[in-house]
């Protein structure tokens, strides 16, 4: 069953201990979070002392309920663990304004539902469409949402490592953990 915690653990699985990699324009992270990111929710000491428990909750705050995404969940938890992860790893308005252009181009033109302004927060209208799809296209539907979310996350890496040579140092990982792991 995924709930929010295990969608956590995946999530730190992926993201290893302590790390301090050269090439990572983020800086010194654990457990993924970063200093910045610490210093928003308020932690005050060095990235490095963060604890897991404090982890969990930065996740649970500000990559899960802060967004809508547990609100994604009612509808469907693999979709929220999919956006919530591509969230942590470039940032929550991407996750979603990934999901809004995936139900723009599943909505046969307009026909079940009317296109989505892809503004990157989820909102009734969002939560809406989603909803109307799944009804609509059921376990199926779900299954092709999730991989155009995964073919975009995708495309994304390979535009970033394009733009940004350093990033290369990434592309296999972001590939083998996070493009189709949710």
């Amino acid at each position: 069953m995924i709930t929010v915690e295990s969608i956590i653990t995946d999530i730190l699985k992926r993201e290893g201990g302590s790390v301090d990699h050269p090439k990572d324009l983020g800086g010194p992270s654990r457990f993924g979070i970063t200093q910045r990111t610490a210093r928003v929710y308020g932690w005050k000491g060095d990235v490095f002392d963060i604890e897991e428990s404090l982890a969990r909750d930065i996740y649970k705050h500000m990559y899960y309920v802060a967004p809508g995404f547990d609100s994604v969940a009612v509808f469907s938890k693999k979709v929220a663990a999919e956006i919530m992860d591509t969230g942590v790893n470039m940032g929550v308005t991407v996750a979603v304004t990934f999901l809004q252009r995936a139900l723009n181009v599943l909505n046969r033109s307009q026909r079940d539902f009317p296109d989505l302004q892809a503004d990157g927060m989820v909102g009734p209208q969002t939560l809406g469409a989603l909803n109307e799809f799944l009804e609509l296209r059921g376990v199926a539907g779900e299954r092709v949402l999730l991989r155009a979310l995964d073919s975009m996350q995708g495309s994304r890496y390979i535009e970033i490592a394009e733009h940004r040579m350093d990033n290369e140092a990434f592309v296999f990982g972001w590939f083998q953990h996070r493009v189709g792991s949710s």
